[in-house]
């Protein structure tokens, strides 16, 4: 079983910045894509953010140049860096992982585990 754990939402201000930390029990395939998903009320989940164990990434154009995607090996944890944030960001965050996918995706039916998720308001 795969645990996620997600963990810095909060209130920020538009034009302000968040970091997303998802911490991830130890995974045994070889290859596997974290992805980041937010879901705002009354709207269908997204992807925002997904990194491939080689790194790679891919962001769709609501986010591209906004959000970040890392990961950091020894800890199993991915981060989600957001920088000026817009009012329309404001969602719970999501956390999720695919063990049976080498390239990057967003294609949420693919995810095999996910998180509780965070909320993230982004208010004046």
């Amino acid at each position: 079983q795969v645990q996620l754990v997600e963990s810095g939402g909060g209130l920020v201000r538009p034009g302000g910045s968040l970091r997303l930390s998802c911490a991830a029990s130890r995974f045994t395939e070889d290859e596997y894509v974290m992805g980041w998903f937010r879901q705002a009320p009354g709207k269908a989940r997204e992807g925002v953010a997904c990194i491939s164990i080689d790194g790679s990434t891919y962001y769709p154009d609501s986010v591209a140049g906004r959000f970040t995607i890392s990961r950091d090996y020894a800890t199993n944890t991915v981060y989600l860096q957001m920088n000026s944030l817009k009012p329309e960001d404001t969602a719970v965050y999501y956390c999720a992982a695919d063990l049976h996918t080498a390239a990057p995706h967003i294609r949420e039916v693919l995810y095999d585990y996910w998180g509780q998720g965070t909320q993230v308001t982004v208010s004046s």
